[in-house]
């Protein structure tokens, strides 16, 4: 009995940091240095994503009957969980940035806002720039047709003004 109550906090825990989750990864972690692992986790702070390892039977528990279930095929070996609540893409993302320097690394699946994606899916997620990156290059977009635009008619007005 007292083992289910040692479990109930920890579920709880997973539970509270899912609510509100626009995406959920997990990660295959095995293999990584003490180093790589610190890093990882300060890049995952710094992005705002919840970056923890839990035993899979307590994110099982936890993921129950949510929109997450779907992750509980993928609950095998050592897993960690990344979890964002503001930018959908960005667990992917770092995971896959930090991946390319640490080839132990690897993305097992993940919910990207209520949908699921396995391994080759969730690299393809990776790849999407943020929310923040897509609309600076909306903006620019925009911007440069009304700036060629306006250089035009400056050229104009000098020309007009050079001949007057």
């Amino acid at each position: 009995m007292a083992k289910i109550e040692e479990k109930k906090p920890i579920v709880q825990e997973i539970k509270e940091n899912l609510e509100g989750a626009k995406s959920v990864v997990l990660v295959d972690y095995l293999g990584l240095t003490v180093e790589q692992d610190t890093n990882l986790r300060r890049a995952a702070r710094e992005a705002g994503i919840i970056y923890k390892v839990y035993k899979n039977t307590m994110v099982n528990l936890a993921i129950e009957g949510t929109e997450f279930a779907d992750l509980a095929k993928d609950l095998e070996g050592p897993t960690a969980v990344a979890i964002s609540k503001e930018d959908a893409t960005a667990p992917a993302r770092i995971v896959a940035n930090f991946a390319k320097k640490a080839s132990k690394l690897e993305l097992k699946s993940g919910i990207v806002e209520g949908t699921y994606y396995d391994t080759e899916g969730i690299k393809v997620i990776a790849t999407i720039p943020s929310r923040e990156e897509l609309l600076s290059k909306f903006l620019g977009s925009i911007q440069s047709p009304i700036t060629n635009f306006a250089r035009v008619i400056n050229q104009v007005a000098e020309q007009k003004a050079a001949e007057a």
